[in-house]
């Protein structure tokens, strides 16, 4: 990142910089698509997410060679508010599943031939207690969006971002309630599972982090260092470096949409190249995907995180463009073609 001053400002010299969809390629894709052995438009949005996949790579003729699976786990001082149905240690017992291959983010990455990377971060040093201070200090949040940044490299020419921490659905639904107002108890849920005892605390932390940090809010950089966590920072990283890339992104659900709810607020074109993948049992999810502008590619009523459902939705990806890439032209066939 170019160095302009203060750790923010780094990131704010990237905004003018992300690159355009090419129409030019979206209309090459269009125009093969008229020669398959199909009605036109019988695919739906099979034939619309290839469409997106040629805008945001810039390739009239789009691949999915290297996708990645990016997972990114951090823990939050939020938890001592009895927020969550699982203690903090559970991320980091998460963490060596992963690793040893039992989580069902390794066997939807090996159905669908999908790459897997987990980011720990500083898992020992959870941020702080956002109903009590900020979460971390702009350096550090600044440090972690960077690292976030570097997730996207080796090739990678599909991202699926996705998370796991205990008690990141607590800051998430911070981050919505400091973004969009209503009431804090229209924005959080159960999240793992909590009793009614649960969710009620859990909406009274989000009620007292976000009046003690409101006079500071106005700026969703600072909205994020104040509310934030370490792997909402980095899915913002990684988000901003695929469209710096022109690496398309799928966002799983209700925790990695806050990341991208953080840059929608600086800019909103800034989250074009990325794609919903499902909408979340986590009820409020909805809403947010509404205000951007996002129509989920599945409704499975998933709340796991892990990027699993976004895997799911890079699966579909794959099977649209394997039917644009290899369906047979209506001449390869020799089907007669449409009647004028």
């Amino acid at each position: 990142m170019p160095a302009t001053g203060l750790p923010f400002d780094d990131i704010r010299a990237l905004f003018p910089l992300l690159p355009p969809a090419s129409e030019t390629c979206v209309a090459d894709v269009r125009e093969r698509d008229r020669e398959l052995t199909k009605p036109a438009g019988s695919l739906g949005r099979l034939e619309e997410l290839v469409e997106w996949l040629a805008a945001w790579q810039g390739r009239s003729k789009p691949v999915i060679t290297r996708p990645l699976v990016a997972v990114f786990a951090g823990n939050h001082g939020v938890t001592a508010q009895g927020v969550s149905a699982y203690p903090q240690a559970v991320t980091r017992a998460m963490m060596e599943n992963f690793a040893a291959g039992g989580a069902a983010i390794n066997q939807i990455c090996a159905a669908y031939d999908l790459g897997l990377k987990v980011f720990e971060l500083a898992l020992d040093i959870p941020t702080a207690d956002i109903t009590r201070e900020a979460a971390f200090d702009e350096a550090g949040c600044a440090a972690t969006i960077a690292f976030g940044m570097e997730a996207v490299a080796g090739g990678t020419d599909l991202l699926c971002v996705g998370e796991m921490g205990i008690g990141n659905t607590t800051i998430a639904a911070a981050v919505y309630y400091a973004l969009y107002g209503g009431k804090a108890a229209d924005w959080v849920g159960r999240g793992t599972g909590v009793d009614d005892a649960g969710l009620a605390r859990k909406i009274a932390a989000v009620e007292k982090a976000v009046a003690l940090h409101r006079a500071h809010l106005a700026d969703p950089l600072e909205l994020l260092r104040r509310l934030g966590g370490r792997e909402i920072a980095a899915m913002l990283g990684a988000i901003l470096a695929a469209r710096m890339e022109r690496v398309p992104v799928i966002l799983d659900g209700y925790v990695a949409t806050a990341a991208a709810a953080i840059l929608h607020a600086i800019a909103p074109g800034s989250i074009d190249h990325c794609l919903a993948a499902h909408v979340s049992a986590e009820g409020a999810h909805a809403e947010v995907l509404r205000r951007h502008g996002k129509k989920p590619l599945l409704d499975l009523g998933l709340r796991l995180g892990e990027g699993s459902g976004a895997a799911l939705a890079a699966g579909l990806l794959k099977a649209a463009l394997a039917c644009h890439r290899d369906m047979a032209t209506f001449a390869q066939a020799q089907v007669p073609g449409k009647v004028n």
